[in-house]
């Protein structure tokens, strides 16, 4: 199973709004085939093992697969892979954990059971889950995993008065972010970054063959449309009001205008987190301004912070987060840390939510289905 995770991570950039998965095939102790998710549309794991042993002219009779997710059975963009399972002869199948998504959900081992195929469940189980983590929330909440990224010194100031930012973090940490941003459905950020930065809001300094969509949250549809996040088209500009003109202008750049205003004339953010789950958006990277950042988590839009922290002081600076002050240390946001690790001479800190929305613990997110 622990292979099949590595398989399964292969296609960590390319199988939106699908899941990650892996598939190996094992007989006699010995690994004889393995496969990974493709784009969607194209083959799963399970059928990508079954080819990679046809390939070799193996007979897979007989042999045990490990799936970190369980096994389709529905007809989707491909065929059930549960059936393909079956009609190959695989006598007995392994899934790490259950598929959360309701046109499955225990379908696929119910189906492989009914073959007289030998079926178990809950291997690393915890793993599979956090390589779809995004997949799990969409499917669970109906909204993306949001991950809200930061790049600050460590007394917590990420831009000079001026806006100056560029750069606190080294370039490994900034690398390092773009492989975030590589493995999210979507990026999202404020008008104010894109007044200030022009940002284009893409992967650059990791090789993927998929750009995730770019987002922009802009109430009163203030941005250029010279602006660079919009080049290549594609882009979705989130508004609180309607202007029929810049609407135009935008949509001739190929950006989709969404309108979601809430009661005080803002972007409604909850509704959007479920819009955005229903447009298949499973993982939501945030790179915003303070401002944005202190709405997301006020509105409880954020499941976890990837900070980065430079080993620097600025003094009186902008912060991460503009939130309003507390009368209280028990009204304060708790967090966990999830991940620690230095990248150059940077720290890279994973803090989740104890509570995400929608969840009375992040455990009930983690844990096994079935």
């Amino acid at each position: 199973m622990q292979l099949a995770l590595q398989w399964a991570a292969k296609g960590m950039f390319i199988t939106t709004p699908n899941p990650r998965v892996g598939c190996v095939l094992v007989r006699d102790g010995e690994v004889i085939a393995a496969g990974h998710t493709q784009p969607a549309g194209q083959p799963h794991a399970e059928v990508e093992a079954l080819r990679h042993a046809a390939v070799r002219g193996i007979d897979v009779r007989g042999a045990t697969a490990y799936v970190t997710l369980e096994p389709c059975s529905h007809h989707g963009r491909t065929a059930p892979c549960a059936d393909a399972l079956v009609a190959a002869g695989i006598a007995r199948v392994v899934v790490a954990v259950t598929d959360p998504n309701p046109l499955v959900e225990g379908q696929g081992l119910a189906r492989l059971k009914a073959a007289g195929i030998a079926v178990e469940s809950g291997l690393l189980a915890t793993e599979a889950i956090e390589l779809n983590i995004g997949f799990f929330s969409r499917m669970r909440r109906g909204r993306p995993w949001v991950r809200m990224k930061t790049a600050a010194s460590l007394d917590g100031k990420t831009a000079l008065h001026s806006g100056e930012s560029q750069w606190i973090t080294s370039q490994p940490a900034r690398d390092d972010g773009h492989w975030w941003r590589a493995r999210a459905c979507a990026i999202l950020t404020g008008i104010g970054t894109v007044q200030e930065d022009d940002p284009l809001l893409n992967v650059r300094a990791v090789d993927t063959p998929r750009q995730p969509r770019r987002i922009v949250i802009d109430s009163r549809l203030q941005i250029s449309s010279q602006a660079r996040v919009l080049q290549g088209g594609g882009t979705w500009v989130v508004a609180a009001q309607s202007n029929a003109e810049r609407e135009a202008a935008l949509r001739e750049q190929g950006a989709e205008v969404i309108l979601m205003p809430n009661a005080a004339g803002k972007v409604d953010l909850p509704a959007l987190m479920q819009e955005l789950g229903r447009r298949q958006i499973n993982e939501l990277h945030v790179e915003a301004g303070f401002k944005l950042n202190g709405s997301l988590i006020r509105e409880d839009c954020v499941d976890e912070l990837l900070l980065y922290l430079a080993p620097t002081v600025l003094g009186d600076a902008r912060g991460m987060f503009d939130l309003q002050a507390l009368d209280a240390l028990h009204a304060r946001r708790n967090l966990s840390f999830h991940d620690v690790q230095r990248v150059g001479p940077d720290l890279r800190i994973l803090a989740r939510v104890a509570q995400p929305a929608g969840l009375e613990s992040s455990a009930d997110l983690l844990k096994a289905a079935g």
